[in-house]
């Protein structure tokens, strides 16, 4: 079994990580969503709410989709998981540097994980969590980019006052 580990904080997830995550459906058996503790960010969902979001979004994957998460390194959870290859999405020439600083150094660390880079549709290149985050916050109407279940909890989290 072809089993690969797509890492990520996803606060919140976002239809461009859904449409990294079927690309990555379509190459592998299992792909294993793992919602990352980045000590340098402070998240805006708890880790419960990014992986109930996470399971909602993904849930037209069945079986072919698991949600984990993780802290620590990304190559140690990978092997804990069996994983192959780690899946990283480039949205922009921006991403590629650290990318693939990370991927080189995820490849030192253990030479048997692979990183592969993955790129989005198009309509999703401009799409992070930050911006969503943002826009919410402003009262903006997210609800093009991000899943009915991640919309109603952007509300939740910015009531109109």
């Amino acid at each position: 079994m072809k089993k690969v580990i797509y890492p990520g904080t996803f606060d919140p997830v976002t239809y461009g990580h859904i449409d990294i995550v079927r690309r990555a459906v379509d190459l592998f058996d299992e792909v294993v969503v793992t919602v990352a503790v980045n000590p340098s960010k402070q998240p805006l969902f708890s880790m419960e709410e990014r992986i109930e979001m996470l399971k909602e979004s993904l849930k037209e994957f069945d079986s072919k989709v698991l949600i984990d998460s993780f802290d620590g390194l990304l190559v140690e959870h990978a092997k804990q998981v069996g994983a192959r290859a780690i899946i990283r999405g480039l949205r922009q020439i921006s991403d590629f540097e650290f990318e693939f600083q990370m991927a080189l150094m995820n490849r030192k660390l253990s030479g048997d994980i692979t990183t592969i880079f993955l790129m989005p549709h198009e309509r999703y290149t401009y799409l992070n969590s930050t911006v969503i985050r943002n826009l919410a916050s402003l009262h903006a109407d997210v609800s093009n980019f991000v899943p009915p279940v991640v919309h109603e909890a952007l509300k939740k989290k910015f009531p109109r006052k």
